[in-house]
């Protein structure tokens, strides 16, 4: 089903402030990896810690300039200097609103526009629908390696074990 520019500016404006509220709970657990457990995995085949902060945080910027047809510096590849959780976190806290900025103001006809990336063809809207579901997908990942690392998880829909729903609450 394909949607008009309206209908289409109707939802990413329902939208917005979700990604606002993500980025927030990102941040936070991006901020939980221990500075010297990037290496952590919890299998063979999984991602270190290291390299899944980064998967989160460089994919969260690319679907916004993905949608905006922004290009962006560099080629996906995490930069030496982001050599541990910290590094990341701050990389995204300084670079997830800037991407922000590209798609606050995104018209309902920038949104229908369909982009292709690889072997994949959707929307503007349809990529920043996936970038909210991917982003909360590899979070909770992430967020499942915290204690194992001996990090505090951090509260993210609710209260966790490490910080309950009041602390939560006062932030």
């Amino acid at each position: 089903m394909s949607l008009a520019p309206d209908q289409a500016k109707i939802i990413f404006d329902a939208l917005l402030p979700q990604f606002k509220a993500e980025y927030k709970t990102t941040l936070r657990v991006l901020q939980a990896v221990p500075a010297d457990k990037g290496e952590y995995r919890p299998d063979e085949r999984s991602m270190t810690a290291l390299d899944l902060a980064w998967h989160i945080a460089s994919a969260d910027i690319f679907f916004m300039h993905l949608a905006s047809k922004t290009p962006m510096q560099g080629d996906g590849t995490r930069p030496a200097e982001l050599a541990n959780g910290p590094a990341v976190a701050a990389f995204y806290a300084e670079n997830f609103p800037k991407a922000l900025t590209l798609i606050e103001n995104i018209t309902g006809e920038q949104l229908v526009e369909e982009i292709e990336f690889h072997t994949f063809k959707t929307t503007a809207l349809g990529y920043l629908q996936l970038n909210l579901v991917h982003g909360v997908h590899h979070r909770g990942q992430l967020s499942a390696y915290l204690r194992p690392m001996g990090a505090k998880v951090p509260s993210i829909y609710g209260g966790s074990a490490d910080e309950p729903m009041s602390a939560a609450a006062s932030n």
